[in-house]
């Protein structure tokens, strides 16, 4: 990554405060690069522990709010050129559709994290609202931003597997095994709990990310779907287990697993892409590795860092080969595009694909029908949705 010298963009957060996990992996990544500053929030539901969360940042009295449609109006009478360059929107799920449609509509830029929305609807009038006032909108699929996913991408965009025929995703997790959302857990609490985690559990919260990485380097676009979807843990509303068939346009079939109650796991995302002419596999708690196996060669095992990957993987790395870069770093490579595209518009440019290099609304948007679709044929008898 390169420094700038442009001046620092600004942002606002909404969510995130004190006892927050995401909000705090967020601020840590956007810092990383020293681009981005925070300068105004509204860091939780309840007012109080908002300012109280914001003078633990350290923001200024004037721009620590007790909600967002404070933060929203405030910004909104504020000069141009005092205002926040962007909103990073880090709450429950069931609070992104209302705030980013507000700052969209206002005319800012924004950052969400995923599942986008709740509903097809929500979505689509999302996309809508974007395109209508051509404003930048990430989403934290933080997973696309390791290096070798990248250097992945690349491969598969370029041919190098041939006809692609196979793949396989896993996430698996053992942290809901047991009833954790019966224990005072946060985390837990709303994620398990239907008006705001959304009409699925570990496929909208971790389901999303495995559709999403797929889409990412494949490009492969779904068909079909047959889903099988579980609560394991007694009295449990929401999915905490789930697999799936896939059937991709063009031929290519695929599984998907996510799972939350897989005893003993941390954070085990993998992926498996088979074509034609060999396979390339990734681990996430091995991120700095990329296996390539040829039909006609020996296995590979590419690495961060080296020379001769491709430039958006070399790009993607900030330290050099053997020095461990992960998920805050992954995770500051989505921010850094969301930034090289607002920094871009604020020139009259249009910014570099290989700098503005991040997933947009629409994928947001695709993650949301997905998991409708998937919920819609785990409650079928027919199992073979379309997509």
């Amino acid at each position: 990554m390169t420094d700038t010298p442009h001046r620092k963009l600004r942002y606002a957060m909404v969510g995130g405060g004190r006892d927050a996990f995401i909000g705090g992996v967020h601020r840590k990544a956007i810092a990383l690069d020293a681009q981005i500053e925070l300068v105004a929030g509204a860091l939780s539901s309840d007012p109080a522990k908002a300012r109280a969360s914001g003078a633990d940042l350290g923001l200024a009295d004037a721009r620590n709010h007790g909600d967002w449609q404070a933060l929203l109006a405030d910004e909104l009478k504020r000069p141009a050129g005092e205002r926040i360059d962007f909103v990073s929107i880090v709450t429950p799920n069931h609070v992104h559709y209302p705030v980013a449609r507000a700052f969209v509509e206002a005319g800012f830029h924004v950052v969400c994290d995923k599942p986008l929305v709740h509903t097809r609807e929500q979505a689509d009038a999302l996309v809508a609202s974007v395109a209508a006032q051509g404003t930048v909108f990430g989403v934290t699929y933080n997973y696309t931003g390791y290096p070798m996913v990248r250097q992945a991408r690349a491969m598969i965009r370029a041919g190098e597997l041939g006809t692609l025929r196979k793949v396989v995703v896993e996430y698996n997790q053992g942290w809901l095994a047991s009833q954790l959302e019966g224990t005072g857990n946060k985390q837990a609490d709303w994620r398990t709990d239907p008006a705001r985690s959304g009409a699925a559990g570990a496929i909208g919260d971790i389901g999303s990310h495995a559709e999403n990485l797929v889409a990412t380097l494949t490009g492969l676009e779904i068909e079909s779907l047959c889903a099988d979807l579980t609560a394991h843990v007694a009295g449990r509303q929401l999915d905490d287990d789930g697999s799936l068939l896939l059937r991709y346009q063009g031929g290519a079939r695929g599984v998907l697993i996510a799972s939350q109650i897989s005893t003993g796991l941390e954070n085990d995302l993998r992926v498996r892409i088979a074509g034609t002419l060999g396979t390339l596999e990734w681990h996430q708690e091995q991120p700095s590795r990329l296996l390539h196996l040829p039909h006609d060669g020996p296995l590979r095992v590419l690495t961060r860092g080296a020379p001769w990957l491709h430039e958006s993987a070399r790009r993607a790395s900030r330290l050099p080969a053997g020095h461990p870069e992960g998920f805050i770093e992954a995770f500051a490579n989505v921010y850094a595009g969301v930034a090289a595209d607002i920094r871009a518009r604020l020139e009259g440019r249009r910014a570099d694909p290989l700098e503005a290099d991040y997933p947009r609304v629409e994928d947001g948007a695709r993650g949301v029908r997905f998991i409708e679709r998937t919920v819609a044929s785990a409650r079928s008898d027919l199992k073979w949705t379309p997509w």
